[in-house]
């Protein structure tokens, strides 16, 4: 039998929370209201156990400020945007976070007021002075099913062209900005090895495949044994 990783029980957790979050933005039974809340202490529990915190009950109490009502209190995950931004000359511009040190493309929380489009366009501009057109999209990928996030996460990642701007790093949301090509990456780098090839190929004007998470088979059905 798998080990299972932590990972997987943030995962779990998560879910559970987001189901009783949901329950208690819709429910008028106090009954219900203590079994929602019950089932949030037993996912504070997981997740203490995944993160190693010494208080379950701060998580809790985290969750249960983010019970609305109604449709405003239907859990769901929160929302992302990036820009794959490629210039003349084939490279690709990439960030240094200011947060972990990492390299990775221009990226930021979905903005209220914005399409998805219009945040990539304005992230690309605050992040590094670069102005940029979005071109397509090149995936929609879940943060913690691939494991680079700890809160529930949907990343749209959009496929750009510079047209024009200077290079300006945000003082405080990046360390350092600039255009790289394919051999020239920085590190530590984020994403896996044909995350880069596909981003690449996309900036050059090459057919590709949007890139998606496949659905997993009955991922919360029991299996037969």
């Amino acid at each position: 039998m798998e080990r299972v990783t932590s990972q997987e029980l943030i995962r779990w957790s998560e879910a559970l929370a987001g189901v009783a979050r949901t329950g208690l933005g819709f429910t008028q039974s106090l009954y219900e209201r203590e079994r929602f809340e019950e089932i949030l202490a037993i996912a504070g529990d997981i997740r203490a156990h995944a993160d190693h915190e010494l208080d379950p009950h701060h998580r809790v109490a985290e969750w249960m400020r983010m019970v609305g009502q109604g449709s405003s209190g239907y859990a769901t995950p929160k929302v992302a945007v990036g820009a794959v931004v490629g210039n003349a000359a084939g490279e690709l511009l990439l960030i240094q976070r200011s947060d972990s040190g990492v390299w990775l493309y221009p990226t930021g929380w979905a903005d209220i007021g914005y399409s998805p489009a219009e945040v990539a366009v304005k992230e690309v501009r605050e992040e590094t002075g670069i102005i940029c057109e979005v071109r397509g999209v090149l995936g929609v990928l879940d943060g913690m099913r691939r494991g680079f996030t700890r809160v529930p996460l949907y990343s749209v990642v959009f496929v750009c062209e510079a047209v024009g701007g200077e290079l300006a790093p945000h003082p405080l949301e990046t360390l350092d900005a600039g255009f790289f090509a394919p051999d020239r990456l920085p590190e530590p780098l984020a994403g896996s090895g044909n995350l880069w090839e596909l981003v690449f190929q996309a900036i050059r004007g090459e057919p590709f495949e949007v890139f998606f998470d496949e659905p997993r088979p009955d991922v919360w059905k029991p299996h037969a044994g």
